[in-house]
């Protein structure tokens, strides 16, 4: 049978990548967004395969509302990717609370919502997957992304325990790691205003990424693929960087945070009390 997909911020960049690459596997998308309106094009080109529905990801209503009429539409969802999102940028200092709040109502409670409302259906059936997508930011940080960051280590933490909870399910769940991509997230990035102090630091964040926009490397239509093919693999990994960038600074976190284990190891294995 073909796969029900329910895809949030399917207008553009990865969620349009994944609406095309899941209608090319002949399934059925959901394409969600809070403008349908920038659906239109992706619904009319795909006539009875991709449907356009209004989603809020800040609005817990819309969430149960749009997953109860796409299983009475169609009976099951059998993948959900939670894709809506956008990039902010600012020292930590001076990200307001409002915009640190704002970004988690998108990245983090939104998606939590839309997890709970499909998991009834998915674990009904015994099967589904849900994929997470986060960022090479979720695994490592770096000047100017403190708030990004936070909501993508957020979304990961909560995925990672998630996947252990719904594996003997048959649910799989996919943490995705892009690293630079060819999509609009710059275009629709907030800003802090920073201070003086901050120049070398974000400051060269921000240039780096204003250089870098328009020229990222990765292919959203491959990406889509490659999770396309996670999925279906016998094991499905929990976490998938993408992209050379993504790949690189994933594991070069990793490799950080296992040399300062290691260069503290005796001191912190210390600290158990005495018996």
């Amino acid at each position: 049978m073909d796969k029900v997909w329910l895809i949030t911020g399917a207008n553009s960049g990865f969620g349009r990548a994944f609406v095309t690459a899941a209608v090319a596997e002949g399934d059925l998308v959901v394409a969600t967004a809070r403008r349908p309106e920038t659906l239109t094009d992706l619904a009319e080109a795909h006539p009875g395969r991709v449907e356009a529905l209004p989603l809020d990801m800040t609005d817990p209503a819309a969430i149960d509302a749009t997953v109860a009429e796409v299983v009475a539409r169609h009976g099951r969802i059998d993948v959900l990717v939670n894709n809506a999102g956008r990039g902010h940028v600012g020292s930590a200092e001076a990200t307001t609370d409002a915009e640190l709040r704002d970004l988690f109502e998108v990245h983090f409670f939104g998606p939590a919502a839309l997890v709970r409302a499909a998991l009834p259906h998915l674990r009904a059936r015994r099967s589904g997957a849900i994929v997470q997508m986060s960022s090479m930011g979720g695994q490592g940080s770096f000047p100017g992304v403190s708030a990004y960051s936070a909501t993508k280590f957020a979304l990961e933490g909560f995925s990672e325990a998630l996947a252990q909870e719904v594996a003997p399910l048959g649910i799989k769940v996919l943490v995705v790691e892009p690293g630079a991509f060819r999509t609009n997230l710059m275009h629709s990035t907030t800003w802090s205003t920073d201070l003086p102090d901050y120049e070398p630091t974000v400051g060269a964040s921000r240039a780096a990424m204003a250089e870098a926009t328009g020229k990222e490397p990765g292919d959203p239509a491959k990406a889509a693929r490659a999770v396309i093919a996670a999925l279906a693999a016998d094991v499905t990994p929990l976490h998938l960087p993408l992209g050379n960038e993504g790949v690189d600074a994933v594991l070069a976190h990793l490799d950080a945070v296992r040399a300062d284990v290691a260069a503290w190891e005796k001191v912190t294995r210390d600290t158990a009390l005495d018996t």
